[in-house]
Protein backbone atom coordinates (compact mmCIF):
# COMPACT_ATOMS: atom_id res chain seq x y z
CA UNK A 1 0.00 0.00 0.00
CA UNK A 2 1.58 3.57 -1.23
CA UNK A 3 1.81 6.41 0.14
CA UNK A 4 1.92 7.01 4.52
CA UNK A 5 -0.79 5.18 7.18
CA UNK A 6 -3.15 7.86 8.71
CA UNK A 7 -2.55 7.79 11.80
CA UNK A 8 -3.52 9.95 14.99
CA UNK A 9 -1.60 10.72 18.36
CA UNK A 10 -2.82 11.61 21.81
CA UNK A 11 -1.25 12.07 24.26
CA UNK A 12 -3.40 11.08 27.46
CA UNK A 13 -1.93 12.11 30.76
CA UNK A 14 -1.17 9.59 33.54
CA UNK A 15 0.42 8.36 36.39
CA UNK A 16 3.19 7.16 35.13
CA UNK A 17 6.88 7.07 36.05
CA UNK A 18 7.49 8.53 32.26
CA UNK A 19 9.22 11.62 32.27
CA UNK A 20 6.72 12.82 29.72
CA UNK A 21 3.89 12.37 32.29
CA UNK A 22 1.75 11.29 29.29
CA UNK A 23 0.99 7.81 27.53
CA UNK A 24 0.41 8.03 23.55
CA UNK A 25 -2.76 6.41 22.44
CA UNK A 26 -2.71 5.80 18.33
CA UNK A 27 -6.00 5.07 16.55
CA UNK A 28 -4.45 3.81 12.87
CA UNK A 29 -6.59 3.92 10.02
CA UNK A 30 -10.38 4.79 9.46
CA UNK A 31 -13.40 2.15 9.49
CA UNK A 32 -12.45 0.16 10.65
CA UNK A 33 -9.50 1.68 13.30
CA UNK A 34 -7.05 0.04 15.14
CA UNK A 35 -7.38 1.65 18.57
CA UNK A 36 -3.75 1.25 20.63
CA UNK A 37 -2.94 1.88 24.52
CA UNK A 38 -5.93 3.98 25.34
CA UNK A 39 -4.45 5.19 28.81
CA UNK A 40 -6.84 7.04 29.88
CA UNK A 41 -10.08 9.01 28.50
CA UNK A 42 -9.24 12.58 27.36
CA UNK A 43 -11.83 14.33 25.42
CA UNK A 44 -9.79 14.28 22.76
CA UNK A 45 -9.33 10.95 22.29
CA UNK A 46 -13.18 10.19 22.67
CA UNK A 47 -13.92 12.84 20.04
CA UNK A 48 -11.93 10.88 18.11
CA UNK A 49 -12.98 7.23 19.00
CA UNK A 50 -16.57 8.52 18.45
CA UNK A 51 -15.83 10.10 14.86
CA UNK A 52 -14.62 6.33 13.94
CA UNK A 53 -15.52 2.67 13.68
CA UNK A 54 -13.08 0.86 16.17
CA UNK A 55 -12.49 -2.42 14.94
CA UNK A 56 -10.13 -3.72 17.02
CA UNK A 57 -8.22 -2.40 20.82
CA UNK A 58 -4.96 -3.57 21.26
CA UNK A 59 -1.91 -2.92 23.74
CA UNK A 60 1.67 -3.05 23.22
CA UNK A 61 1.99 -4.27 26.89
CA UNK A 62 0.02 -4.37 29.86
CA UNK A 63 1.99 -2.21 32.18
CA UNK A 64 -0.91 0.35 33.89
CA UNK A 65 -0.42 3.38 32.10
CA UNK A 66 -1.06 1.88 29.04
CA UNK A 67 -4.20 0.41 29.98
CA UNK A 68 -6.89 2.84 31.79
CA UNK A 69 -9.91 2.65 29.79
CA UNK A 70 -9.83 0.00 27.56
CA UNK A 71 -12.74 -1.34 29.60
CA UNK A 72 -14.74 1.93 28.34
CA UNK A 73 -13.84 1.88 25.00
CA UNK A 74 -14.39 -1.66 24.62
CA UNK A 75 -18.08 -1.25 26.35
CA UNK A 76 -19.03 1.80 24.08
CA UNK A 77 -17.45 0.25 20.62
CA UNK A 78 -17.69 -3.20 20.82
CA UNK A 79 -14.09 -3.52 19.11
CA UNK A 80 -12.30 -6.74 19.67
CA UNK A 81 -10.26 -7.19 22.19
CA UNK A 82 -6.88 -8.46 21.36
CA UNK A 83 -4.00 -9.18 23.55
CA UNK A 84 -0.70 -11.33 23.63
CA UNK A 85 -1.37 -12.27 26.65
CA UNK A 86 -4.69 -12.73 27.40
CA UNK A 87 -4.11 -13.73 30.94
CA UNK A 88 -1.80 -10.38 32.08
CA UNK A 89 -4.83 -8.45 29.36
CA UNK A 90 -7.50 -9.31 31.57
CA UNK A 91 -5.93 -8.59 35.46
CA UNK A 92 -4.77 -5.27 33.45
CA UNK A 93 -7.84 -4.03 31.89
CA UNK A 94 -10.87 -5.90 33.92
CA UNK A 95 -12.12 -7.38 30.75
CA UNK A 96 -11.31 -10.69 28.67
CA UNK A 97 -9.68 -10.60 25.39
CA UNK A 98 -11.39 -12.13 22.21
CA UNK A 99 -8.22 -12.90 20.42
CA UNK A 100 -4.91 -13.94 20.84
CA UNK A 101 -1.81 -12.10 18.76
CA UNK A 102 1.66 -12.95 17.99
CA UNK A 103 4.66 -12.28 15.72
CA UNK A 104 3.12 -11.81 12.24
CA UNK A 105 -0.16 -11.68 13.58
CA UNK A 106 -2.15 -9.32 11.04
CA UNK A 107 -4.97 -6.61 12.18
CA UNK A 108 -7.32 -5.39 9.52
CA UNK A 109 -7.86 -1.21 9.18
CA UNK A 110 -8.91 0.35 6.85
CA UNK A 111 -5.62 1.81 5.59
CA UNK A 112 -4.69 -1.83 5.72
CA UNK A 113 -3.15 -4.82 7.46
CA UNK A 114 -1.45 -4.16 10.85
CA UNK A 115 1.42 -6.56 11.76
CA UNK A 116 2.01 -7.47 15.09
CA UNK A 117 6.04 -7.99 15.96
CA UNK A 118 7.29 -9.62 19.08
CA UNK A 119 8.98 -7.31 21.18
CA UNK A 120 9.84 -8.57 24.74
CA UNK A 121 12.11 -7.19 27.14
CA UNK A 122 10.79 -3.99 28.90
CA UNK A 123 7.30 -6.48 29.50
CA UNK A 124 7.21 -10.32 28.90
CA UNK A 125 4.13 -9.51 27.00
CA UNK A 126 5.20 -6.56 24.75
CA UNK A 127 4.72 -6.07 21.23
CA UNK A 128 5.11 -3.43 18.50
CA UNK A 129 2.52 -2.86 15.54
CA UNK A 130 3.93 -2.79 12.12
CA UNK A 131 2.08 -0.11 9.76
CA UNK A 132 1.30 -0.69 6.46
CA UNK A 133 3.58 2.23 5.46
CA UNK A 134 6.13 0.27 7.43
CA UNK A 135 6.11 2.74 10.22
CA UNK A 136 6.19 1.34 13.79
CA UNK A 137 3.98 2.32 16.81
CA UNK A 138 7.04 1.07 19.42
CA UNK A 139 5.40 1.38 22.79
CA UNK A 140 8.19 1.27 25.82
CA UNK A 141 10.45 -0.19 23.44
CA UNK A 142 12.17 2.89 21.75
CA UNK A 143 11.75 6.39 22.89
CA UNK A 144 13.34 9.40 21.46
CA UNK A 145 14.91 11.05 24.32
CA UNK A 146 16.03 9.14 27.82
CA UNK A 147 16.21 5.37 28.26
CA UNK A 148 13.51 2.85 28.59
CA UNK A 149 13.73 1.00 32.25
CA UNK A 150 14.14 -2.80 31.51
CA UNK A 151 14.20 -3.84 35.50
CA UNK A 152 14.10 -7.08 36.97
CA UNK A 153 12.17 -9.35 37.93
CA UNK A 154 9.54 -8.73 34.86
CA UNK A 155 12.68 -7.08 32.64
CA UNK A 156 14.86 -9.50 30.48
CA UNK A 157 17.59 -7.39 28.84
CA UNK A 158 18.78 -10.14 26.95
CA UNK A 159 15.12 -9.75 25.24
CA UNK A 160 14.86 -6.50 25.10
CA UNK A 161 18.65 -6.04 23.23
CA UNK A 162 17.31 -8.37 20.87
CA UNK A 163 14.06 -6.50 20.22
CA UNK A 164 15.60 -3.19 19.62
CA UNK A 165 18.48 -4.78 16.85
CA UNK A 166 15.65 -6.45 14.91
CA UNK A 167 13.83 -3.45 14.77
CA UNK A 168 17.16 -1.53 13.61
CA UNK A 169 17.67 -4.00 11.28
CA UNK A 170 13.54 -3.66 9.68
CA UNK A 171 14.76 0.32 9.86
CA UNK A 172 11.68 1.99 9.97
CA UNK A 173 11.19 5.47 8.53
CA UNK A 174 9.04 6.12 11.98
CA UNK A 175 8.92 5.08 15.30
CA UNK A 176 5.80 6.46 17.55
CA UNK A 177 6.55 5.51 20.79
CA UNK A 178 4.28 4.60 23.71
CA UNK A 179 5.95 8.09 25.51
CA UNK A 180 7.43 11.41 24.13
CA UNK A 181 8.08 12.57 20.23
CA UNK A 182 7.32 10.02 17.04
CA UNK A 183 10.79 10.10 15.47
CA UNK A 184 10.92 10.32 11.75
CA UNK A 185 13.77 9.24 9.24
CA UNK A 186 15.21 12.22 6.77
CA UNK A 187 16.19 15.75 6.85
CA UNK A 188 12.81 17.79 7.60
CA UNK A 189 12.90 15.86 11.29
CA UNK A 190 14.27 17.99 14.33
CA UNK A 191 14.58 15.21 16.45
CA UNK A 192 16.77 12.07 15.79
CA UNK A 193 15.70 9.47 13.24
CA UNK A 194 14.34 5.62 14.10
CA UNK A 195 17.71 4.03 13.31
CA UNK A 196 19.83 6.78 15.39
CA UNK A 197 17.33 6.45 18.86
CA UNK A 198 17.92 2.42 18.33
CA UNK A 199 21.37 2.82 18.09
CA UNK A 200 21.69 5.30 21.24
CA UNK A 201 19.99 3.00 23.20
CA UNK A 202 21.68 0.03 22.48
CA UNK A 203 24.73 1.55 22.81
CA UNK A 204 23.39 2.91 26.05
CA UNK A 205 22.63 -0.59 27.68
CA UNK A 206 26.06 -2.04 26.52
CA UNK A 207 27.52 1.09 28.27
CA UNK A 208 25.71 0.35 31.66
CA UNK A 209 26.44 -3.28 31.11
CA UNK A 210 30.52 -2.41 31.41
CA UNK A 211 29.74 -0.57 34.66
CA UNK A 212 27.70 -3.17 36.15
CA UNK A 213 30.93 -5.52 34.96
CA UNK A 214 33.35 -3.94 36.07
CA UNK A 215 31.80 -3.15 39.42
CA UNK A 216 31.32 -6.69 39.95
CA UNK A 217 35.16 -7.14 38.80
CA UNK A 218 36.12 -3.88 41.20
CA UNK A 219 34.84 -6.18 44.14
CA UNK A 220 31.03 -5.05 44.64
CA UNK A 221 29.01 -8.44 45.97
CA UNK A 222 25.75 -7.53 46.68
CA UNK A 223 23.04 -5.71 44.42
CA UNK A 224 23.32 -2.70 46.52
CA UNK A 225 26.99 -2.46 46.25
CA UNK A 226 26.95 -2.91 42.18
CA UNK A 227 24.47 -0.06 42.24
CA UNK A 228 26.64 1.90 43.79
CA UNK A 229 29.45 1.72 41.84
CA UNK A 230 27.67 1.93 38.44
CA UNK A 231 26.20 4.72 38.68
CA UNK A 232 27.65 7.83 39.08
CA UNK A 233 24.34 10.34 38.94
CA UNK A 234 22.32 11.29 42.45
CA UNK A 235 19.36 8.63 42.54
CA UNK A 236 16.80 9.91 44.18
CA UNK A 237 13.40 9.09 43.53
CA UNK A 238 14.69 6.70 41.09
CA UNK A 239 16.50 4.12 43.15
CA UNK A 240 14.56 1.50 43.08
CA UNK A 241 14.06 1.84 39.29
CA UNK A 242 18.42 1.96 39.12
CA UNK A 243 18.19 -0.75 41.36
CA UNK A 244 16.05 -3.16 39.33
CA UNK A 245 17.92 -2.39 36.28
CA UNK A 246 20.90 -3.71 38.04
CA UNK A 247 19.64 -6.70 38.90
CA UNK A 248 18.46 -7.33 34.95
CA UNK A 249 22.06 -6.45 34.22
CA UNK A 250 23.10 -8.96 36.50
CA UNK A 251 21.13 -11.62 35.20
CA UNK A 252 21.74 -10.78 31.89
CA UNK A 253 25.56 -11.21 32.78
CA UNK A 254 25.17 -14.71 34.74
CA UNK A 255 23.47 -16.31 32.14
CA UNK A 256 26.21 -15.44 29.78
CA UNK A 257 28.85 -16.48 31.98
CA UNK A 258 30.47 -12.77 32.79
CA UNK A 259 29.53 -13.00 36.69
CA UNK A 260 28.35 -15.56 38.71
CA UNK A 261 24.38 -14.81 40.55
CA UNK A 262 23.22 -16.27 43.58
CA UNK A 263 19.91 -14.85 43.95
CA UNK A 264 18.66 -16.88 47.17
CA UNK A 265 21.51 -15.08 48.90
CA UNK A 266 21.26 -12.10 46.92
CA UNK A 267 25.54 -12.57 45.81
CA UNK A 268 27.38 -11.53 42.83
CA UNK A 269 30.84 -12.58 41.69
CA UNK A 270 33.23 -12.80 39.21
CA UNK A 271 33.05 -15.58 36.80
Amino acid sequence: MSGRTPVERVSVPVETRAPTGATNAYLVGDDPALLVDPAGRTAELDALVDEREIGTIALTHTHPDHVGAVADYAAETGAELLARRPDRFAAATGVDADRRIGEESEITTGAGAVTVLDTPGHAVDHVAFELPDGGVISGDLAVAEGSVVVGAPEGDLRAYLTALRRLWARNPDRLLPGHGPTMVAGTGSDGPTPRESLERLIAHRLRRERSVRSAVRGGAADIDAVLDAAYEKDLTGVRDLARATVLAHVEKLAVEGSVTWDPAHGRVGRS
